[in-house]
């Protein structure tokens, strides 16, 4: 099964780090994001690895070269400018021929790739999206009331919502939308689909998941560098 990595980010809100090492390739304990990546994707069943990258390109591909010593096929995409989330797609149009799964190249995340690829085929869609439940407690009571009147009082209230995961899977078909060697998101892609009536599925999962998106969120990662070592 194919995979493509989007590994092309400046990462610009975890500098100073990422003006010497491209964020994908950020230390996890003794493994970097993408090496933790790899890991799970092979496990997983996928075999052919697409790098989609941009922002120091050459340092990913030295490091990956062509991805024997792991245990996969990496082939490797260069954008002349970034293209987003879902632009890069538009330069392997000639090698994505079968379902294939996206992620993005900055999170870390224990949920079954295989299981995905395998609802997404039986839900039929072009697209499957991978989505999260993620809660965030609200600091304040929440007050109702008509008029000049309270009517009841919720004390703190979590806030609930449901996130884009960064973990597509998606078909061929998808390429209708897709502008060749034009920035372009995933945002977009699932917009222009839903305007076009084509169907969007969800695939909701409940295993782990990080985005290292900031500072904050790369300081998590030494609390659970050995987790992913132990369950690998």
């Amino acid at each position: 099964m194919k995979a493509v990595i989007l590994a092309g980010g400046l990462g610009t809100r975890l500098r100073p780090f990422t003006q010497v090492v491209p964020k994908p390739l950020l230390p996890i304990g003794e493994s970097s994001v993408l090496e933790i990546q790899l890991q799970r994707l092979k496990k997983c069943g996928f075999d052919q690895i697409y790098f989609a990258t941009n922002y120091k390109a050459d340092y990913i591909a030295r490091f990956f070269g062509d991805g024997s010593h792991m245990g996969v096929k990496i082939k490797y995409s260069k954008e002349e400018q970034p293209l987003g989330t879902a632009g890069p797609l538009s330069l392997l149009r000639g090698d994505l021929i079968e379902p294939f799964l996206v992620m993005n190249g900055d999170i870390l995340t224990l949920i079954d790739f295989a299981k995905m690829h395998a609802a997404a085929a039986d839900k039929g869609a072009a697209l499957t999206v991978a989505i999260k439940r993620h809660i965030t407690p609200f600091a304040f009571g929440n007050i109702f009331f008509e008029g000049d009147y309270i009517t009841g009082i919720e004390e703190k209230p979590d806030i609930v919502r449901y996130i884009l995961a960064g973990i597509y899977i998606l078909t061929p078909a998808i390429f209708e939308y897709i502008p060749h060697a034009q920035p372009y998101g995933m945002d977009q892609l699932i917009r222009s689909m839903l305007a076009a009536g084509r169907p969007v599925a969800k695939y909701e999962f409940y295993e782990y998941w990080l985005d290292i998106g900031q500072i904050t969120d790369y300081e998590k990662t030494t609390e659970i560098a050995q987790y992913f070592r132990d369950e690998d």
